[in-house]
């Protein structure tokens, strides 16, 4: 009676430590998921209206930033047919904690051949590029950090530029 009551218990319990195996390992992998960032996370968007930029409009974001953290930023932008010129002039800019800057890069892409030609595809009445802007921005003190893009071409106000979006490719 002793050993059928033992293995029945056994039995038991052995189906018991299986389901909570399984369990366990479905709640750590839920954790583990929660815990990693989206790759190619947008950070910040910006429709411009009529399609104008002004010089001084500066398109920024603030983020919070818990631990050391390495960014892999890259910026899509959209421009119209009206747009004017070849190539596009910005500074990308990030502020510290206490609003000093922390890093901070000027830019110039080549939008069109040397014909005229834009390097893109025409596309919902846009060309569209995507342009690396940082790989491998590290922040080590925690905060919060302003990222701000600046344009820097010489016409004001910038006619033809439609939206911007800025995407942390990091996968941490």
């Amino acid at each position: 009676m002793e050993i059928i009551f033992f293995r029945i218990f056994a039995r038991f319990f052995i189906l018991k430590m299986k389901k909570c195996a399984i369990l366990v390992i479905i709640c750590c992998l839920c954790l583990v998921g929660c815990g990693s960032k989206e790759k190619n996370a947008e950070m910040l968007h910006r429709d411009f209206y009529n399609a104008i930029w002004e010089r001084f409009d500066y398109v920024r974001t603030d983020v919070e930033v818990k631990e050391s953290t390495t960014f892999d930023l890259s910026m899509k932008i959209s421009f119209t047919e009206d747009y004017p010129n070849d190539d596009f002039s910005m500074i990308f800019t990030v502020f510290d904690k206490d609003g000093q800057p922390y890093r901070c890069k000027g830019y110039k892409f080549n939008l069109k051949d040397a014909e005229g030609r834009w390097n893109s595809q025409l596309s919902d009445g846009c060309y569209t590029f995507n342009f690396p802007i940082n790989k491998s921005l590290m922040i080590a003190d925690p905060g919060v950090y302003r990222f701000q893009i600046e344009n820097r071409m010489p016409i004001t106000p910038l006619v033809g530029v439609k939206e911007l979006t800025l995407f942390n490719n990091a996968n941490d």
